[in-house]
Protein backbone atom coordinates (compact mmCIF):
# COMPACT_ATOMS: atom_id res chain seq x y z
CA UNK A 1 0.00 0.00 0.00
CA UNK A 2 2.66 2.58 0.96
CA UNK A 3 4.63 1.41 -1.84
CA UNK A 4 1.83 2.20 -4.26
CA UNK A 5 1.26 5.49 -2.37
CA UNK A 6 5.19 7.03 -2.82
CA UNK A 7 4.95 5.33 -6.86
CA UNK A 8 1.44 7.27 -7.04
CA UNK A 9 3.17 10.50 -5.42
CA UNK A 10 6.49 10.40 -7.50
CA UNK A 11 4.00 10.33 -10.95
CA UNK A 12 2.06 13.33 -9.97
CA UNK A 13 5.48 15.49 -9.06
CA UNK A 14 7.00 14.39 -11.86
CA UNK A 15 3.80 15.84 -14.11
CA UNK A 16 3.83 18.70 -12.14
CA UNK A 17 7.85 20.04 -12.46
CA UNK A 18 7.20 18.56 -16.16
CA UNK A 19 3.98 21.06 -16.51
CA UNK A 20 6.42 23.89 -14.32
CA UNK A 21 8.76 24.06 -16.16
CA UNK A 22 6.95 24.11 -19.56
CA UNK A 23 4.36 25.98 -18.32
CA UNK A 24 4.90 28.67 -21.12
CA UNK A 25 4.75 25.67 -24.09
CA UNK A 26 1.54 24.46 -22.60
CA UNK A 27 -0.12 27.84 -22.37
CA UNK A 28 0.47 28.83 -25.41
CA UNK A 29 -0.56 25.50 -27.08
CA UNK A 30 -3.91 25.65 -24.63
CA UNK A 31 -4.25 29.63 -26.26
CA UNK A 32 -3.88 28.17 -29.83
CA UNK A 33 -6.25 25.00 -30.27
CA UNK A 34 -8.87 27.81 -28.45
CA UNK A 35 -8.01 29.88 -31.38
CA UNK A 36 -8.39 26.93 -34.49
CA UNK A 37 -11.37 25.35 -32.39
CA UNK A 38 -12.92 28.46 -32.13
CA UNK A 39 -12.40 29.44 -35.89
CA UNK A 40 -13.70 26.00 -36.81
CA UNK A 41 -17.04 26.90 -34.27
CA UNK A 42 -17.69 29.91 -36.01
CA UNK A 43 -16.53 29.47 -39.10
CA UNK A 44 -18.94 25.99 -39.52
CA UNK A 45 -21.51 25.94 -36.87
CA UNK A 46 -22.25 29.67 -35.95
CA UNK A 47 -21.36 32.23 -38.24
CA UNK A 48 -24.85 33.13 -39.30
CA UNK A 49 -25.77 33.26 -35.67
CA UNK A 50 -22.85 35.87 -34.82
CA UNK A 51 -23.85 38.20 -37.71
CA UNK A 52 -27.76 38.72 -36.76
CA UNK A 53 -28.00 40.38 -33.64
CA UNK A 54 -31.71 38.86 -32.92
CA UNK A 55 -29.99 35.29 -33.16
CA UNK A 56 -27.31 36.09 -30.93
CA UNK A 57 -30.65 37.48 -28.41
CA UNK A 58 -32.40 34.08 -28.64
CA UNK A 59 -28.96 32.33 -27.67
CA UNK A 60 -28.22 34.95 -24.57
CA UNK A 61 -31.22 35.14 -23.42
CA UNK A 62 -31.44 31.13 -23.07
CA UNK A 63 -29.34 30.98 -20.21
CA UNK A 64 -32.15 32.61 -18.48
CA UNK A 65 -30.53 34.63 -14.96
CA UNK A 66 -26.88 33.63 -16.54
CA UNK A 67 -27.62 35.44 -19.83
CA UNK A 68 -25.39 38.94 -18.70
CA UNK A 69 -22.28 36.22 -17.70
CA UNK A 70 -22.76 34.59 -21.17
CA UNK A 71 -22.93 38.00 -22.86
CA UNK A 72 -19.73 38.91 -20.50
CA UNK A 73 -18.14 35.35 -22.04
CA UNK A 74 -19.10 35.88 -25.86
CA UNK A 75 -17.57 39.42 -26.01
CA UNK A 76 -14.10 38.14 -24.39
CA UNK A 77 -14.04 35.23 -26.95
CA UNK A 78 -14.57 37.71 -29.04
CA UNK A 79 -12.07 39.86 -28.64
CA UNK A 80 -9.43 36.82 -28.01
CA UNK A 81 -10.58 35.12 -31.43
CA UNK A 82 -10.19 38.71 -33.11
CA UNK A 83 -11.77 37.33 -36.31
CA UNK A 84 -15.47 37.57 -35.35
CA UNK A 85 -16.76 40.48 -35.88
CA UNK A 86 -17.07 42.41 -32.70
CA UNK A 87 -19.30 45.29 -33.95
CA UNK A 88 -22.84 42.99 -34.33
CA UNK A 89 -21.86 41.83 -30.77
CA UNK A 90 -22.31 45.52 -29.53
CA UNK A 91 -25.28 46.13 -31.51
CA UNK A 92 -26.54 42.76 -30.03
CA UNK A 93 -25.42 44.23 -26.63
CA UNK A 94 -27.56 47.45 -26.95
CA UNK A 95 -30.82 44.91 -28.56
CA UNK A 96 -30.63 42.47 -26.23
CA UNK A 97 -30.02 45.15 -22.18
CA UNK A 98 -30.52 48.82 -24.39
CA UNK A 99 -28.43 51.08 -24.64
CA UNK A 100 -26.78 51.70 -21.03
CA UNK A 101 -26.26 48.51 -19.88
CA UNK A 102 -25.42 46.94 -23.23
CA UNK A 103 -22.75 49.15 -23.18
CA UNK A 104 -21.40 48.62 -20.08
CA UNK A 105 -21.70 45.17 -20.20
CA UNK A 106 -19.91 44.94 -23.57
CA UNK A 107 -16.87 47.22 -22.59
CA UNK A 108 -16.82 44.68 -19.14
CA UNK A 109 -16.15 42.26 -21.38
CA UNK A 110 -14.20 43.65 -24.39
CA UNK A 111 -11.76 44.49 -21.26
CA UNK A 112 -11.30 41.63 -19.86
CA UNK A 113 -10.46 39.85 -23.42
CA UNK A 114 -8.30 42.71 -24.07
CA UNK A 115 -6.50 42.44 -20.80
CA UNK A 116 -6.16 38.37 -21.35
CA UNK A 117 -4.43 38.68 -24.50
CA UNK A 118 -2.06 41.69 -23.26
CA UNK A 119 -0.56 39.62 -20.12
CA UNK A 120 0.01 36.66 -22.39
CA UNK A 121 1.32 38.25 -25.06
CA UNK A 122 3.66 40.38 -22.52
CA UNK A 123 4.94 37.13 -20.67
CA UNK A 124 5.53 34.97 -23.55
CA UNK A 125 6.17 37.78 -26.19
CA UNK A 126 6.79 38.05 -30.24
CA UNK A 127 7.04 34.69 -30.81
CA UNK A 128 3.49 33.96 -29.86
CA UNK A 129 2.67 36.68 -31.18
CA UNK A 130 3.74 35.65 -34.96
CA UNK A 131 1.65 32.32 -34.47
CA UNK A 132 -1.27 34.60 -34.51
CA UNK A 133 -0.52 37.57 -36.35
CA UNK A 134 0.61 38.18 -40.05
CA UNK A 135 4.38 39.62 -40.23
CA UNK A 136 3.32 42.03 -42.61
CA UNK A 137 0.34 43.14 -39.95
CA UNK A 138 2.73 43.20 -36.73
CA UNK A 139 5.33 45.16 -38.36
CA UNK A 140 3.03 47.30 -39.52
CA UNK A 141 1.35 48.42 -36.28
CA UNK A 142 4.59 48.29 -34.63
CA UNK A 143 5.53 50.96 -37.20
CA UNK A 144 2.41 53.44 -36.10
CA UNK A 145 2.99 52.73 -32.72
CA UNK A 146 6.08 54.82 -32.85
CA UNK A 147 4.79 58.04 -34.86
CA UNK A 148 4.64 59.82 -31.44
CA UNK A 149 3.37 59.18 -27.75
CA UNK A 150 2.35 55.61 -27.28
CA UNK A 151 -0.33 56.07 -25.15
CA UNK A 152 -1.78 58.76 -27.77
CA UNK A 153 -1.67 56.40 -30.63
CA UNK A 154 -3.00 53.68 -28.87
CA UNK A 155 -6.21 56.13 -27.74
CA UNK A 156 -6.89 56.97 -31.30
CA UNK A 157 -6.09 53.39 -32.75
CA UNK A 158 -9.10 52.27 -30.62
CA UNK A 159 -10.72 55.54 -31.50
CA UNK A 160 -11.10 55.79 -35.19
CA UNK A 161 -13.56 53.02 -36.68
CA UNK A 162 -12.17 50.32 -39.01
CA UNK A 163 -9.31 49.66 -37.52
CA UNK A 164 -8.64 46.07 -36.31
CA UNK A 165 -8.66 46.86 -32.35
CA UNK A 166 -9.30 43.02 -31.69
CA UNK A 167 -5.81 42.18 -32.84
CA UNK A 168 -4.03 45.32 -32.28
CA UNK A 169 -3.88 44.06 -28.38
CA UNK A 170 -2.04 41.09 -29.30
CA UNK A 171 0.76 43.93 -30.49
CA UNK A 172 0.08 46.28 -27.72
CA UNK A 173 0.80 43.25 -25.71
CA UNK A 174 4.55 43.54 -27.00
CA UNK A 175 5.08 46.88 -27.36
CA UNK A 176 6.00 49.74 -24.80
CA UNK A 177 2.95 50.44 -23.37
CA UNK A 178 2.67 49.69 -19.78
CA UNK A 179 -0.40 47.36 -18.72
CA UNK A 180 -2.00 50.36 -16.44
CA UNK A 181 -1.86 52.92 -19.90
CA UNK A 182 -2.87 50.17 -22.02
CA UNK A 183 -6.23 49.40 -19.93
CA UNK A 184 -6.85 53.01 -19.60
CA UNK A 185 -6.61 54.18 -23.35
CA UNK A 186 -7.55 51.03 -24.84
CA UNK A 187 -11.10 51.47 -23.01
CA UNK A 188 -11.58 55.60 -23.02
CA UNK A 189 -10.74 54.64 -26.67
CA UNK A 190 -13.58 52.40 -27.19
CA UNK A 191 -16.46 53.68 -25.83
CA UNK A 192 -17.60 55.78 -28.26
CA UNK A 193 -18.21 53.15 -30.79
CA UNK A 194 -19.30 50.68 -28.26
CA UNK A 195 -21.98 53.60 -26.97
CA UNK A 196 -23.09 54.41 -30.96
CA UNK A 197 -23.58 50.64 -31.45
CA UNK A 198 -25.36 49.44 -27.98
CA UNK A 199 -27.80 52.47 -28.93
CA UNK A 200 -28.36 51.11 -32.63
CA UNK A 201 -29.24 47.72 -31.67
CA UNK A 202 -31.36 49.21 -28.60
CA UNK A 203 -33.09 51.35 -31.56
CA UNK A 204 -33.69 48.16 -33.77
CA UNK A 205 -37.28 47.61 -32.52
CA UNK A 206 -38.15 51.05 -32.24
CA UNK A 207 -39.67 51.42 -35.57
CA UNK A 208 -37.88 54.41 -36.28
CA UNK A 209 -36.72 53.37 -39.79
CA UNK A 210 -35.33 57.02 -40.59
CA UNK A 211 -32.98 56.72 -37.37
CA UNK A 212 -32.18 53.61 -38.23
CA UNK A 213 -30.77 54.11 -41.70
CA UNK A 214 -28.94 57.59 -40.39
CA UNK A 215 -27.16 55.99 -37.52
CA UNK A 216 -25.83 53.26 -40.69
CA UNK A 217 -24.93 55.38 -43.25
CA UNK A 218 -22.82 57.19 -40.66
CA UNK A 219 -21.81 54.52 -39.04
CA UNK A 220 -20.61 53.06 -42.31
CA UNK A 221 -18.99 56.15 -44.10
CA UNK A 222 -16.99 56.81 -40.95
CA UNK A 223 -15.81 53.06 -40.63
CA UNK A 224 -14.95 53.07 -44.54
CA UNK A 225 -13.06 56.14 -43.85
CA UNK A 226 -11.29 54.84 -40.72
CA UNK A 227 -10.42 51.86 -43.13
CA UNK A 228 -8.51 53.63 -46.12
CA UNK A 229 -7.83 56.45 -44.19
CA UNK A 230 -7.17 55.91 -40.21
CA UNK A 231 -3.52 56.07 -40.78
CA UNK A 232 -3.21 58.86 -42.15
CA UNK A 233 -5.90 60.68 -39.88
CA UNK A 234 -3.31 59.18 -37.27
CA UNK A 235 -0.41 60.59 -38.93
CA UNK A 236 -1.91 64.70 -38.84
CA UNK A 237 -3.30 64.20 -35.35
CA UNK A 238 -0.16 63.44 -34.24
CA UNK A 239 2.01 66.30 -36.22
CA UNK A 240 -1.06 68.28 -35.11
CA UNK A 241 0.15 67.23 -30.82
CA UNK A 242 3.92 67.79 -31.91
Amino acid sequence: MKKSYKKLKSFFYTIYCYMKKYKGYIIMSILLAVFIYSGYEYYYKYSRVLQDPKEIKRVITSYGSYSVLAFIVLQIIQVVVFFIPGEIIQIAGGYIFGTFYGSIISLLGITMGSIIIFLVTHRYGKPFVEKVISGKKLKHFRKILKLGSINYIVFLLYLIPGIPKDALAYICGVSNISFRNFVIYSTVGRLPGIFISAYFGAKIDSKNIPLLITIAVCMSIIFIIGVFKGEKIIKNLTKNQE
